[in-house]
């Protein structure tokens, strides 16, 4: 039996529709926000006022009206709390604390050895980065702390079978060095977020956001909302078959669209082919994308081939507007490769989802899935209306 809303729900939801509207569009004055919203003017000036009592909404500076007073405009504090968004890649750990509004305040960057690093080792480099970051920021209070993960998470564990990591407590281990809330996400999801927040998906309620780095992954939102799938595993976009009995994929199986189009595999190639390309796999891909041998134009000739033929999956099965190229590997590579891959989508698509469909670049840079992973406390405070998470 569904539960019957209460005066609590009720005031809730309207605080929780003032302060999302607020945050992604302004500042504006409270006669806006009642149109923007669709609640009276009295339930507005009601939440608007216990919003700034609370800190969390600040007036912004007055406007003319027409014949009357001038009107209040109103935004969202950025000095109400911080959030932390934390990017656990294959080749670094990015830390970066940010105000409520996500401008940076603060970043701290670790490597990653080569051959990855056990959980408890990107949890020291995680508790470590956020150190240095609440240090040199001087921030003391702290919404909560984002984190994108190279995997699938359930409860607080991480599941990422192409860096050997099963059901690890990743959220234990750093629960064990701050009592700051977590929140935990794949990294695609967390990039995905950003960019649908404010960069090439922004307006766009149906958006494919792939992230390509060392691999690949893709996050899939439907209607404005992120899809899940059952246990949070959708999106992995890197593990479908585009070629039988193909290369193998650090998964373990063989033929992953990962293999063809993440970095790790693209690099692999490239190494086959010139032993001397450098040992970092970044500094190795720029390297490739720079190369105009016939060897390497072939490579790069391959990817943009198996990047198209993945797009076209992803229209054909999704029906996406948008389908948004991201990850520091993607950007790398659309550069140069962005026309080929379209024209290749193109031959796979259906052709009426591919007319309807656009196919770009990210908008937010190489590292957004920190950014991303930021809008995680964010995203839980504007949900609620206001109230924090006070454990995690």
């Amino acid at each position: 039996m569904q539960r019957r809303l209460t005066v609590r729900d009720l005031r809730a939801g309207n605080r929780a529709r003032v302060l999302r509207t607020l945050y992604f569009d302004q500042p504006r004055s409270r006669q806006e926000l009642a149109v923007a919203t669709g609640l009276s003017q009295a339930s507005v000036s009601t939440v608007v006022g216990e919003l700034l009592a609370e800190g969390l909404v600040v007036e912004a500076g007055q406007v003319e009206s027409d014949g009357g007073r001038p009107r209040v405009l109103l935004r969202v504090n950025p000095g109400f709390a911080a959030v932390v968004g934390v990017d656990v890649g294959e080749t670094h750990v990015l830390v970066e604390v940010f105000d409520l509004t996500l401008e940076r305040l603060a970043e701290s960057r670790s490597p990653v050895p080569a051959g990855g690093c056990s959980p408890d080792e990107v949890a020291r480099l995680v508790l470590a980065g956020l150190d240095r970051c609440l240090a040199a920021s001087g921030v003391t209070d702290v919404l909560g702390v984002g984190v994108g993960v190279p995997g699938l998470v359930e409860d607080g564990l991480v599941y990422a079978q192409t860096v050997g990591w099963h059901a690890a407590p990743l959220e234990r281990l750093l629960r064990a060095g701050t009592g700051l809330p977590l929140f935990l996400d794949n990294g695609a999801n967390t990039l995905g977020q950003a960019e649908s927040w404010f960069g090439a998906g922004r307006g766009v309620p149906d958006v494919v956001v792939a992230l390509i780095g060392s691999g690949v992954g893709a996050s899939v939102i439907l209607g404005g909302v992120p899809y899940r799938g059952a246990s949070g595993g959708a999106g992995e976009w890197g593990h479908t078959t585009v070629a039988l009995d193909g290369r193998p994929c650090r998964c373990g199986a063989a033929g992953c669209l990962e293999a063809y189009l993440g970095a790790a595999g693209i690099v692999q190639r490239y190494r086959e082919l010139d032993p001397s390309v450098p040992d970092d796999e970044e500094a190795a891909l720029r390297a490739l994308v720079a190369d105009d041998s016939t060897g390497a134009a072939a490579i790069l000739a391959a990817t943009a081939r198996f990047a198209g033929l993945g797009i076209g999956n992803l229209i054909n099965l999704v029906n996406p507007a948008a389908v948004v190229l991201g990850g520091w590997a993607g950007l790398v590579l659309g550069e140069r490769l962005l026309g080929p891959i379209r024209r290749e989508a193109a031959r796979h698509a259906l052709h009426r989802p591919f007319e309807q469909v656009s196919i770009g670049l990210c908008e937010l840079g190489p590292e957004s899935v920190a950014l991303g992973a930021a809008t995680l406390p964010v995203a839980a405070l504007l949900e609620s209306g206001g109230v924090r998470r006070r454990t995690g």
